[in-house]
């Protein structure tokens, strides 16, 4: 067991590295800073390694549905189609936080971590996100294919037709291309509504749970003081009539 957890551990800081080292090569890359080839050469050797590991962990698994789901953004991460893709594995550190209890042990766990499992998971969003990108990375391939471009320029293509942009410094000429860009235009405004629906559902909600909370709060308070005023006056009260009963008593002696 001891033997299984320093690997275990040794696994996840090689993957937190590899991780990392794929962001920053990103970085180099879009900055234009170093070897451009080189740099490139890396960024796929690196695609190749998270590519193998997503593959292993998906046969060793013991539920491939639930690894589906938590693993939607290391497959993400390895969509050959752009290096920018490569920003998506950070989503595997913050699993790795989380399985390490790093929240927890540095003191931020609690509301935060609740907050973000409950926008990932239960409000849909990983499954909409999912959806929304795999259209787009399918719609880009496809017209990459039909009207010979460039992955790049298909996928900036892609993006801009989904979000409803439409630059028109990329268009399809052909007729599949047309269908495909049709497709998308659908698709994109569907899922990708529903995706914006969803985050501004989300915080509208936290928002109206925040000053329903408030409120219930203020409420407490005021109710709180408000038996402290009642106990407060029914002592005030007795010593009233205690004091009353030393004045008659006083009046009486001198009589």
């Amino acid at each position: 067991m001891a033997k299984q957890s320093r690997g275990l551990i040794a696994y996840h800081v090689g993957v937190t590295v590899l991780t990392l080292g794929s962001v920053l090569n990103v970085c180099l890359l879009f900055l234009k800073w170093g070897s451009y080839p080189l740099e490139m050469a890396i960024a796929n050797v690196l695609l190749a390694v998270f590519a193998i590991d997503y593959l292993v962990r998906l046969i060793v698994t013991k539920d491939r549905k639930i690894f589906l789901i938590q693993s939607a953004f290391d497959l993400l991460g390895i969509i050959p189609l752009h290096p920018v893709f490569a920003f998506f594995r950070l989503a595997r550190l913050v699993r790795l936080i989380r399985f390490h209890h790093l929240f927890w042990r540095l003191g931020i766990a609690g509301k935060w971590t609740q907050a973000y499992h409950r926008f990932i998971y239960k409000t849909g969003f990983i499954y909409l996100f999912s959806i929304s990108v795999a259209i787009i990375v399918l719609s880009a391939f496809l017209f990459s294919l039909t009207e010979k471009q460039t992955l790049a320029n298909s996928l900036w293509w892609a993006v801009t037709t989904a979000t409803t942009v439409g630059y028109g410094d990329e268009t399809p000429h052909t007729a599949f291309g047309k269908i495909i860009a049709s497709f998308l235009m659908f698709g994109g405004i569907g899922f990708i509504g529903l995706l914006t629906s969803t985050i501004t559902d989300f915080f509208t909600s936290r928002a109206e749970q925040t000053a329903t909370a408030q409120e219930s709060q203020q409420q407490a308070d005021i109710t709180t003081l408000l038996t402290k005023i009642d106990t407060l006056t029914g002592k005030v009260d007795q010593l009233q009539t205690k004091l009353d009963r030393l004045e008659k008593r006083s009046e009486k002696h001198d009589k």
